[in-house]
């Protein structure tokens, strides 16, 4: 049986395939043997578990929890700590990989906790994504899920100004593109962010918001290890800045706004 609490009108979507609606995360809880978690921030994933009518009070006799909201290693470390406290068994899958990705089914999947969990999680885990790896205790999956993230930001960032250096100096950003695909530098990735920008329409794939949350959680784990990452922040104050235009919602190649102007 298929169980899934809450909210948002995607829910429909997932009622009407046959799955059970619970009115309190505890009651998805209650109902299935384990649940997958797939939220907007830390403080979210937190308040699911801890929260009034939440994880924590149903959590027990070995039932399984995958944490699959991108979220810090101290906040996975934290509910992992209390649901394996109560008798559960706790995984962190970390997502990597776009909105098309997701519906394609091609993700990549970045585990970390309990291995039997993760094991019993792989006909889920391959009919999500395209490869799942296992990465050790709790943590180690936020970490590596956020390094990969902050690559991502300073590659966008950098090709975002070398497309709006392009516009200023009056070269065509769709040769910038073409060239890029005849170079070492020709990755879909970055081909596909270029064609946004050039384009200017910015197609949402992976949220601009949720790069920028992934910035600053990997800055506050380089600070904690007294880590410099100098490219890194001021990536993360451009995409600030484009979020604070509005762009938040927007495809992260709408960085491409704030480092036009």
């Amino acid at each position: 049986m298929t169980s899934e609490y809450q909210g948002r009108p995607e829910c429909r979507d997932f009622v009407n395939a046959g799955a059970t609606q619970g009115q309190t995360p505890s009651d998805v809880i209650f109902a299935a043997d384990v649940t997958f978690s797939c939220i907007t921030n830390p403080d979210a994933a937190k308040e699911l578990v801890f929260g009034n009518c939440g994880v924590l009070a149903e959590i027990k006799n070995s039932k399984g929890y995958v944490e699959m909201t991108g979220i810090d290693a101290e906040t996975s470390r934290c509910i992992g700590e209390a649901i394996v406290s109560r008798g559960g068994r706790y995984l962190e899958a970390q997502i990597q990989g776009s909105k098309l990705q997701a519906e394609l089914g091609t993700l990549v999947i970045l585990a970390a906790g309990d291995h039997a969990l993760y094991n019993d999680c792989q006909s889920c885990f391959t009919a999500m994504g395209k490869s799942s790896f296992f990465i050790g205790d709790v943590g180690n999956a936020s970490m590596m899920n956020l390094i990969i993230q902050l690559i991502s930001g300073v590659t966008i960032a950098g090709l975002a100004e070398g497309m709006a250096l392009a516009d200023r100096v009056g070269l065509s950003q769709n040769d910038v593109v073409e060239i890029l695909e005849l170079t070492q530098l020709n990755c879909p990735w970055i081909l596909e962010k270029g064609k946004s920008m050039a384009e200017g329409g910015f197609p949402t794939h992976i949220p601009l918001a949720h790069i920028q949350k992934d910035l600053k959680l990997a800055l506050l784990m380089a600070d904690r290890m007294e880590q410099s990452l100098p490219l890194t922040a001021a990536t993360n104050e451009l995409f600030k800045h484009a979020k604070r235009l509005g762009y938040g919602g927007h495809d992260a190649s709408a960085v491409y706004i704030r480092a036009r102007f």
